[in-house]
């Protein structure tokens, strides 16, 4: 399987077009034989890559004191009570800061607070934090979040997936890849049969079919 994903990643990288900034690399995994109306057919992971994204990943927090301080030195966005409080007032800023965020860590005593202010708007984006103790180390989860993709199906029967930057090397690409199709292979009980067709790409070039994912 490994070669053939190393083909595409390749043939995928060589058919897209130079573009002024560093495009994502991308694959699509279409589905069949399964009803997506059914909960134990959707997907929802938090998925660890073996070689991580390729670019930098946005982190927020919902902190104070000691960890709000650890957090500013590690470059997070740092939101205090104050700072929840303005968001929980102005959906259409809780909003943007969502959706320019990949993550967000909450201190344990302050995940009631941002649940019942702000999790109408976070939750259903995915983007509800991490729970972390005031005096725990930032450093395991912050390494582990930078490696980490969401994977989602809802319910259709297609889901995209990023799997890391065209800037990577191929072979941790090829990596990367092949780790996501093992977890889908064991996600579902007809393992690949359940699995129609793969598609790789970069973010704005065409797709790239997968031939051999078996």
């Amino acid at each position: 399987m490994k070669d053939a994903v190393l083909r595409a990643v390749k043939k995928a990288k060589e058919s897209s077009k130079p573009r002024n900034f560093t495009q994502s690399m991308e694959m699509s995994i279409n589905l069949q034989g399964l009803d997506m109306k059914k909960t134990e057919n959707r997907i929802k992971e938090d998925f660890v890559l073996p070689n991580g994204r390729g670019k930098d990943v946005k982190i927020g927090i919902f902190a104070s004191g000691d960890m709000a301080l650890r957090a500013k030195k590690e470059n997070l966005s740092v939101f205090d009570e104050e700072d929840i409080g303005k968001l929980a007032k102005d959906k259409k800023l809780a909003k943007k800061v969502a959706n320019s965020h990949d993550f967000f860590i909450a201190q344990t005593d302050f995940m009631a607070l941002v649940g019942k202010s702000l999790g109408p708007i976070f939750a259903p984006r995915g983007k509800t934090p991490a729970p972390l103790p005031p005096t725990a180390s930032l450093e395991p989860i912050l390494n582990k979040l930078k490696k980490t993709v969401k994977i989602k199906s809802y319910n259709q029967a297609v889901v995209h997936v990023l799997v890391g930057s065209e800037k990577m090397d191929d072979e941790k690409l090829a990596e990367n890849i092949t780790e996501i199709i093992k977890f889908f292979e064991k996600k579902f009980e007809k393992g690949f049969d359940n699995i129609k067709s793969i598609y790789i790409k970069t973010s704005m070039g065409p797709a790239v079919k997968l031939e051999d994912f078996k």
